[in-house]
């Protein structure tokens, strides 16, 4: 096709609102972008003189679908700052609440927003009709990654007992052994899961990217660690302005990010990437069963590597609360915490890729300064320059079905938008 626009105002299935802008001219690829078009919502201007204690209950707002990731990014920063010390129970705890809202969140993606594409229907209600254990399966995970964070943390949607220095409330044995055997039910759902998604045909596209996440030593990390590149480096999350360069563009209201390369891709396939050989064993089956041989470079890859994490966090869960229950539950006094002047920096994998929080404190206890680096953020410039590489490949094919794989490589994304104009 020699000469093309294509514009599609609010994709669909994605988080928040944006346009994809795309333009042929002579069959060369003279624009391809998503535009952020989400007004801003200032929440690092909102924190500014907000007592310690108030801090991550009001950054967890920034989204609803990853309220705990904000929350526990916040609560390191946080505690960073005050100097506190958070014991082996608190951070196992959260490390639970991390692995619960990456089941819940990788499961409306892949189901609700991403399966429709690769099944060539229009929605979720078009899976409904053709497979709707399918569907089952879906809320069925989603019901107990919410059943986490309530048990953990009191409820998911900004979680309410998650506060500097551990926990307000500590969950009952009783509870927690209920929970694992919820999460043990769940096995025969994602091996399912696994088995739809081997089957599915993914679009054959490779580009080859700087993968940015965290790793720790001991384990798959959601939770904390140092900050690593594809390229080589590994930096202290306190040094992350000296690598990561945050930049306005002119067509989004969220800022985009750079480190080696032009662009980098933060979430699930850069985790497996970087991380895969720390995945459990059940893990590393389903990557071997989706035929996924790390590095992958297809974007498209994305919604799969997310798979192989909910496979990942269903046996971490349940090792972890053995881990908790053998430890022996003990209530923690969080009631009086000292305040003080000082800088820290928190960092977590939320669902879609590596958040970082920045507060700086005064010797009062009120936030300062405070900057938020948002995983959608991040991958904007790289989502921009797939769909540039993309649309060169598919130029010679029909406008719609230009227009609709444009649409599945945002959705690969799995693009949080309003989190990333924050």
């Amino acid at each position: 096709m020699s000469s093309l626009e294509i514009k599609v105002d609010h994709v669909t299935r994605v988080e928040g609102h944006g346009n994809i802008v795309a333009l042929l001219r002579e069959g060369k690829v003279d624009r391809a972008i998503l535009q952020v078009v989400e007004a801003n919502r200032f929440f690092e201007s909102i924190l500014l003189g907000q007592t310690f204690d108030q801090v991550a209950h009001i950054a967890s707002r920034i989204c609803g679908i990853c309220a705990v990731s904000h929350s526990c990014a916040s609560l390191q920063a946080t505690e960073t700052a005050l100097g506190i010390e958070v014991s082996r129970q608190t951070t196992l705890l959260r490390r639970l609440l991390m692995n619960g809202e990456q089941l819940s969140s990788h499961a409306l993606h892949v189901y609700f927003l991403a399966a429709p594409d690769f099944l060539n229907l229009d929605s979720v209600l078009g899976l409904l009709k053709v497979d709707p254990e399918a569907v089952d399966r879906a809320f069925r995970v989603k019901s107990t990654a919410y059943a986490i964070a309530k048990v953990i943390a009191g409820r998911h949607t900004h979680p309410i007992a998650c506060v500097p220095g551990g926990f307000t409330a500590i969950p009952s044995p009783e509870a927690l052994e209920d929970l694992k055997q919820r999460l043990a039910d769940l096995w025969d759902d994602l091996w399912k899961s696994v088995d739809l998604y081997k089957e599915l045909e993914i679009p054959d596209f490779q580009r080859e990217t700087e993968y940015v996440c965290l790793r720790q030593s001991e384990c798959y990390t959601f939770y904390g660690g140092r900050i690593v590149s594809s390229d080589g480096d590994s930096i202290d999350a306190d040094d992350y302005t000296q690598a990561i360069s945050e930049y306005v563009a002119t067509h989004s209201t969220a800022k985009h990010a750079r480190w080696h390369r032009d662009s980098y891709m933060v979430g699930a396939l850069a985790r497996v990437n970087n991380n895969g050989q720390q995945l459990r064993s059940e893990a590393r089956q389903a990557l071997a069963a989706l035929g996924l041989t790390p590095p992958c470079c297809n974007p498209f890859i994305n919604t799969s590597a997310q798979l192989v994490e909910m496979v990942h966090c269903l046996a971490d869960s349940i090792a972890t609360i053995d881990e908790i229950l053998g430890l022996g539950l003990r209530a923690e006094d969080v009631s009086e915490l000292p305040a003080r002047a000082g800088r820290g920096v928190g960092v977590v994998e939320a669902p879609r890729g590596l958040l970082i929080h920045d507060y700086t404190y005064d010797e009062q206890g009120r936030c300062v300064g405070a900057n938020c680096v948002i995983p959608t953020g991040q991958n904007l410039a790289n989502l921009d320059a797939d769909m540039r590489a993309h649309l060169a490949e598919i130029a010679d094919r029909p406008e719609q079905e230009i227009r609709k794989a444009l649409e599945m490589l945002v959705r690969a994304y799995d693009p949080c938008i309003s989190c990333s104009a924050h």
